[in-house]
């Protein structure tokens, strides 16, 4: 199985939000920042795609990069161009323009891709909570599409969506409708922005239990995080704490109630995550 890279694409022209996108801010942080920081917590190598005019651009020239080397424009120049560069790996492809992208999307996209996508599809993508159709700037390309990516641009074709309708992809459903909804305008930058600072950073009390608290080196502790849901509070600690634990294998309790994933979490909760208990 080949390794897999992260590839941002940062490539694009911002005509409609009339502003470096990537530059935006959220929450003291720029897109592109985030977008790289977390895959970097789960990727051994990761690059921002751009064009041949960007590379001294700050915003990007501080991350290793992968110029856009073959013709055309958009993502699918600069997925076809990652693979020029590195050919025998897999993509972890992500659209630096997603504020509301949590990292609690990665490790199902690459445990779903690690169990079927790799031998059976070029790609393993999210499937859109609007319309059912593939997400293709949150997914893994596979080598494997190299060529037929070649082969679809030759012939006129430009939308990765498109190639993934018409090539087949393994799709995974959204634990969160919004996640990959991605924002183009100044109108719809102020709404993200208002959004977002809703979820200001709130200090939550953690414990810990059997294996956790082995990993964690403590059975409980008192963290300032923007985590919404404790699906996004489990991603950001098990990044922290090596967590080896799936959601899958634990049970969540908010203020000593059991409770789903998806569940918003308010200043000064009390979370305990549930590993499974031996002999029972």
């Amino acid at each position: 199985m080949t390794s897999i890279y992260g590839l941002v694409l940062a490539g694009g022209a911002s005509t409609r939000m009339q502003r470096d996108k990537a530059a935006l801010k959220y929450q003291g942080k720029t897109q592109l920042d985030r977008a790289v920081e977390v895959l970097s917590r789960y990727l051994d190598r990761v690059f921002v795609s751009v064009r041949a005019d960007q590379t001294s651009d700050p915003t990007r020239a501080r991350w290793p990069m992968i110029v856009d080397s073959v013709p055309g424009s958009g993502p699918i120049a600069g997925i076809r161009s990652a693979f020029a560069a590195r050919p025998n790996v897999s993509w972890l492809v992500l659209a630096c323009d997603l504020p509301f992208f949590s990292e609690t999307l990665i490790h199902p996209l690459i445990r779903a891709r690690d169990a079927e996508g790799f031998a059976t599809s070029f790609a393993t993508a999210y499937r859109s909570a609007h319309d059912g159709l593939p997400e293709p700037l949150c997914a893994i390309w596979e080598p494997s599409a190299a060529q037929a990516l070649e082969d679809y641009q030759a012939a006129g074709g430009h939308c990765p969506r498109k190639f993934l309708i018409r090539n087949g992809a393994h799709l995974l459903d959204l634990p969160d409708p919004r996640a990959l909804d991605n924002v183009n305008t100044p109108e719809e930058y102020a709404q993200a922005v208002a959004t977002l600072d809703d979820s200001a950073p709130m200090q939550l009390k953690i414990q810990y239990y059997a294996l956790m608290r082995e990993q964690a080196g403590r059975s409980e502790e008192t963290l300032e995080t923007s985590a919404a849901t404790p699906a996004d509070l489990y991603a950001e600690l098990a990044a922290r704490h090596g967590f080896t634990l799936s959601r899958e294998q634990l049970k969540v309790a908010v203020n000593s109630e059991f409770c789903d994933w998806s569940r918003k979490l308010a200043a000064n909760d009390a979370v305990v995550f549930i590993p499974p208990v031996a002999g029972g």
